[in-house]
């Protein structure tokens, strides 16, 4: 397979096309690799309109949603950013010139991504992840949907830092920009997907007697 080929029509037809103007951005992602960050058995789908297994429990969000997710998130080189659960968001944004740690708590996705990693200069930590690693980052990104705003990761931001992430909690979800402020943190609405949602961060059943 052309993956060089597959990875220009990917940035064209599902990237371009979705009101993703940043051509920092289509650069980097018509440079990295994608084939490499998902299990060796489902390269051949990396470049499709899918999500990609990376394990049993982890895959790729779409290529459209990472691109307008990461739009949103006005990343800038020479920013340190996180990325929650998302080996190939924190590849794409290396490339763009940040500087990137990636967390992720089943460390199977780094059997599957680390030599990728490494060889793109991202930083791998595994954590659980309510647990941030780190603090004072310009960006915060994550791959998956979480099931309600997570405090710990914008506690986790610089002042003026962004926050970007699918909230879902049933068939579909919203991709939403958190800044931090000086004394506020603003919220924002960006765009419908339905990437898989984080179960390990569903709040704890609360019993009524």
């Amino acid at each position: 397979m052309d993956f060089v080929a597959a990875r220009k029509v990917m940035v064209d037809s599902q990237v371009r096309v979705n009101d993703v103007t940043n051509r920092v951005l289509h650069a980097a992602m018509g440079s990295v690799e994608r084939e490499r960050f998902c299990a060796p058995e489902r390269a051949f789908s990396a470049y499709a309109d899918v999500m990609p297994e990376i394990t049993a429990d982890r895959r790729l969000m779409l290529p459209r949603d990472m691109g307008k997710l990461l739009e949103g998130a006005e990343a800038k080189a020479g920013e340190k950013a996180l990325v929650v659960v998302g080996p190939y968001a924190a590849a794409v944004l290396a490339k763009m010139g940040l500087n990137v740690t990636v967390q992720d708590s089943n460390p199977d996705v780094f059997a599957v991504t680390g030599e990728a990693l490494a060889d793109y200069g991202v930083e791998t930590v595994v954590a659980p992840l309510t647990e941030v690693s780190g603090e004072g980052y310009d960006v915060i990104v994550s791959e998956a949907a979480v099931p309600a705003r997570q405090d710990a990761w914008i506690a986790a931001l610089a002042p003026n830092g962004r926050l970007v992430v699918v909230e879902r909690t049933g068939p579909a979800g919203k991709a939403v920009l958190y800044v931090k402020g000086e004394e506020a943190v603003s919220r924002r609405e960006l765009f419908d997907a339905a990437p898989d949602i984080l179960g390990e961060l569903a709040p704890a059943p609360a019993f009524a007697l």
